[in-house]
C-alpha cells in the first residue's frame, strides 16, 4: 500500500517545468534562483551570499534538461561555456524576468533539502526573504 503523505513524488519539478514553459509560450524570460552548497555545479564567481540567478531562456542556455531530481544546461559565463548542473530541491523560484510572476519554494539550507511545512508535499509557497529576486506567487 502506498503512503500518500510519505511515497508522493515532490511537485517541485512539474511546477518548474510548467512554469518555465508558461514564460516560453508568452515570450518571457524565465529565471530560476538557486541555493548553492557543494551539491550545486554552477560557476562560482557568480555566487553571492550562497545564491545565483540564471537564465534558463533558450537564448541563454542550450541542452536544458528540467528532470525530476536534477536540472542541467550549458551556458557561456563571461563568454566561457560551462555546464550547469542544479539538483531541484535547491530551486529557491522560477519567475519571469519581466513582470516577477513565477513561484518560490520553502527552502531550509541547514537541512540542505526543501521545508517540511506539515503540509506533505506543497512545497510551493510564497517565501519572504532578503534576496536578490522578488517574492514570485502564481497569478
Amino acid at each position: 500500500m502506498i503512503n500518500m503523505a510519505t511515497d508522493t513524488p515532490s511537485t517541485k519539478p512539474y511546477l518548474i517545468r510548467a512554469l518555465h514553459q508558461w514564460c516560453t509560450d508568452f515570450g518571457f524570460t524565465p529565471f530560476l534562483a538557486v541555493f548553492v552548497d557543494e551539491r550545486v555545479e554552477v560557476p562560482m564567481e557568480f555566487v553571492k551570499n550562497n545564491e545565483i540567478v540564471l537564465n534558463i531562456s533558450a537564448d541563454a542556455c542550450h541542452q536544458l534538461h528540467i528532470e525530476n531530481d536534477w536540472i542541467s544546461f550549458q551556458a557561456r559565463f563571461g563568454g566561457i561555456p560551462k555546464k550547469v548542473l542544479v539538483p531541484v530541491t535547491h530551486v529557491l523560484a522560477i519567475y519571469s524576468r519581466e513582470n516577477g510572476q513565477g513561484m518560490s519554494f520553502p527552502f531550509d539550507p541547514e537541512s540542505k533539502g526543501p521545508v517540511d511545512n506539515g503540509l506533505g508535499n506543497k512545497d510551493a509557497t510564497k517565501v519572504k526573504r532578503a534576496s536578490r529576486f522578488k517574492d514570485c506567487e502564481v497569478s
